[in-house]
């Protein structure tokens, strides 16, 4: 199992974007993948496929039709549940618990009005500041946040990589 990111309602005409951040989010902030639930889009996991393939991996990205069958079955197979929501208890104060609860953790970010029992299967309902932003942002603090900055320095295996440089671009190209 381990760290996963579940997209929750995504739309074809309204969301693609914000979803494709969404994934973009997790697979460099440190989940191991992304569910995306809602209407398939066949279309948006294969240009994370993509991703993957020349930015590097591991990083799995799947459609679940039934969001809340994959929370009841990732629950039962004993991992945490994490509802991001502006409702919620303050990351600063639940973070450390939900890391030493379970080393497996689904984190719910939505798209459109997420139902009530995603706050009842929840674990933890976790708030980023109680103020209106970004999910993307939300999760990208909750994910720094629960893997503690070793995300930052992760080695990818990919074709592409970017060497940090002061100034100007460089990107190194293998043929892997």
């Amino acid at each position: 199992m381990g760290l996963w990111v579940l997209r929750y309602g995504h739309r074809l005409g309204r969301d693609p974007r914000a979803s494709m951040h969404v994934l973009l989010t997790a697979r460099a902030l440190g989940a191991d993948g992304a569910m995306l639930c809602g209407e398939e889009d066949a279309e948006l996991v294969g240009r994370v496929e993509k991703i993957v393939e020349s930015w590097g991996g591991p990083f799995e990205v799947r459609y679940e039709k039934d969001w809340m069958g994959a929370v009841e079955k990732f629950k039962k197979n004993g991992g945490c549940f994490v509802n991001l929501t502006m409702y919620g208890l303050p990351v600063q104060d639940v973070i450390a618990k939900i890391r030493k609860e379970s080393k497996d953790c689904l984190v719910l970010v939505g798209s459109q009005k997420v139902p009530v029992e995603a706050y009842d299967l929840a674990d933890f309902n976790v708030s980023v500041s109680s103020q209106p932003h970004s999910e993307i942002a939300a999760l990208a603090v909750f994910l720094d946040r629960y893997c503690e900055g070793r995300e930052l320095t992760k080695a990818w295996d990919g074709k592409i990589r970017i060497t940090p440089s002061k100034v100007g671009k460089s990107v190194n190209m293998s043929n892997k």
